[in-house]
């Protein structure tokens, strides 16, 4: 196969498979900030530390992740939380997060009422199918935490046929987490086996979504499974997952909900309902769910408790590795013959993606990061790039003898063959020179993609950021002028038709060394990608533009010496 069709169908292949599309964030009504309320110290005592008994084995048949209809109860009182990194809405049903808006590079709403969150605190006695939320007090209204503040706690307490619950949650004002604290206490004089479960859940299926709900929309389950991670990467088809781990959580690209046991005991559950996205009815069908879960059997008198860590933010390689969740982002894997193992692409991936972090830091803006990134590939690769132009070269003037042995062994393949890897030797030429060094670029490439495919410290960084057009402009009113969002689309097409014009380029400073018509079609393909580039990040196709600037400045230098040897012959023929 011609070199430079072979590595354009790895390319767009790769581009295809990897692009997913990002809707536009949707503006939420934040949280009124509240004068934080004294906590009641009675409530708190109620929580203290007592002997635990360990739990056994959990009895995964009888998770109740699903939890059944609150009988007549109290209305839920809602306690406000506000930190440097988020509001939160605390529900006295379970402790549930009923809100929680993510101050990160704006403000984006993490939790939906009836489309994705945690259900609360649920217990079920044995043989009990579904459990119930446990409605609590909490102690205070509002919670302030200021940024330098040490964590402050929420407590909740509440009763549930004969268990004493009490449950404190910890705001820090350094991280996307809260700490959730549970203690239950047997006061009934049996012991008592129940189970505990701390669920999360979202819709399956979200095409039908009547709100674009993009602060956090699920599209995979993942879960950290022995030495490895596993993934449910269709929520219409997640299948049951019940085993011990580290954590377990549901996100996105760019963010997640992940639950975190600190104690032994717990078990980490993933479930769906089956073909629950196969229905053509409008309103939502089925749900997916997360959760972690005990049952510990709790005798008279005595206490269990559980310490989950809820983390709920961006998925930033550095945020997520402080917790062990830095597996969650998910580079992918280079498409090579299984017999070898595979290419985990989180060993290029995750050192590039420091890198432009850390060069992010002394320039102050990604897209001059990106820049950087992409000249430092470029110039590792130049020796690469060096043999494989001499090699396309060699077998361009090489060009005329092949043709001429296709022309007079075309009815002799095997002959024409043979007489033309005698002329390979001949002439030192070897066939794969051109494509070899090429394809030995592609994991980089490719990982340099991932990267910028999976940061979401792009989003909302600017790289020209010159305002927005006049609403009475047509087409373009309203619209971000020049890139205001790496992690989004260029609305002016500006930067997408740049990298088709400097692809096209290419292209034609390219050696050709193959049939001149296979060379017209290769032309075709700066079209092409001009198109499946329109709507993709930004970041992306700045990087992609580079490249291509960097590789025609490169084969312009190689250029040199026969452009000067064919001006030095026509003024030597002219003299």
């Amino acid at each position: 196969m011609e070199q430079r069709a072979f590595l354009a169908v790895v390319l767009m292949a790769a581009v295809l498979i990897l692009y997913q599309t990002f809707m536009l964030p949707q503006e939420s009504p934040k949280p009124a900030e509240q004068q934080q309320a004294a906590k009641s110290q009675a409530d708190k005592e109620q929580v203290a530390k007592a002997p635990s008994q360990t739990p056994p084995a959990p009895d995964t048949a009888k998770t109740p992740l699903t939890p059944a209809p609150a009988e007549a109860r109290a209305p839920q009182r809602i306690s406000r939380v506000s930190t440097p990194l988020y509001d939160a809405a605390v529900s006295s049903e379970g402790g549930k997060l009923q809100e929680y808006l993510l101050r990160y590079r704006g403000e984006k709403p993490m939790v939906s009422v009836g489309e994705f969150g945690p259900t609360g605190l649920v217990i079920a006695s044995p043989g009990s199918p579904s459990g119930q939320v446990v409605p609590m007090q909490p102690s205070a209204e509002t919670l302030k935490v200021g940024a330098g503040q040490a964590p402050q706690e929420l407590v909740l307490t509440g009763v549930h046929e004969g268990l004493r619950v009490g449950e404190v949650l910890s705001f820090r004002p350094d991280a996307y987490t809260v700490d959730a604290r549970v203690r239950i206490e047997n006061t009934t004089p049996t012991a008592q086996a129940i189970t505990v479960a701390m669920p999360w859940t979202t819709r399956q299926s979200w095409r039908e979504a009547k709100e674009k709900f993009q602060g956090q929309h699920p599209t995979e389950i993942v879960w950290s499974a022995g030495d490895g991670v596993g993934r449910a990467e269709d929520l219409c088809h997640v299948e049951t997952v019940s085993a011990p781990g580290a954590w377990i959580g549901m996100g996105s690209v760019w963010y997640m909900g992940a639950l975190i046991p600190r104690t032994e005991g717990f078990t980490l559950v993933a479930r769906g309902e089956d073909k629950a996205c196969d229905s053509k009815s409008k309103d939502p069908v089925g749900r997916a769910t997360i959760a972690v879960q005990a049952t510990p059997t709790i005798a008279p008198g005595q206490a269990w408790e559980g310490h989950v860590t809820i983390f709920l933010g961006p998925k930033e390689y550095d945020l997520l590795k402080a917790f062990g969740l830095e597996s969650a982002i998910n580079f992918g894997g280079f498409p090579v013959p299984r017999r070898w193992g595979g290419l985990p692409m989180e060993w290029v991936g995750v050192p590039i993606l420091l890198l432009m972090n850390w060069v992010y830091g002394h320039v102050g803006n990604y897209g001059v990061a990106i820049i950087l990134l992409t000249v430092v590939s470029k110039v590792l690769f130049y020796p690469l790039t060096v043999k494989s132009m001499r090699s396309m070269k060699a077998m361009q003037a090489l060009q005329p003898q092949i043709n001429a042995l296709r022309n007079k062994y075309k009815s002799d393949p095997q002959r024409l063959q043979r007489e033309t890897m005698d002329l390979y030797r001949q002439h030192k030429v070897n066939p794969m020179g051109g494509c070899l060094p090429m394809l030995a670029q592609v994991p980089i490439f490719y990982a340099l993609y991932l990267a910028l495919s999976v940061s979401v410290e792009l989003q909302n960084a600017t790289f020209f950021c010159f305002g927005r057009v006049p609403k009475w402009v047509p087409l373009l009113g309203g619209q971000d002028l020049w890139i205001c969002d790496l992690a989004n689309y260029d609305p002016t097409y500006v930067l997408p038709i740049l990298m088709g014009v400097t692809m096209f380029v290419q292209q034609k400073m390219t050696p050709v060394a193959g049939d001149p018509r296979q060379a017209k079609m290769m032309l075709i393909m700066p079209f092409i990608f001009t198109f499946m580039f329109l709507n993709l990040p930004s970041g992306l196709v700045l990087y992609w533009t580079v490249s291509n600037i960097l590789q025609i400045l490169q084969q312009w230098y190689m250029e040199r010496p026969k452009a000067r040897a064919s001006r030095e012959a026509r003024e030597t023929s002219r003299a």
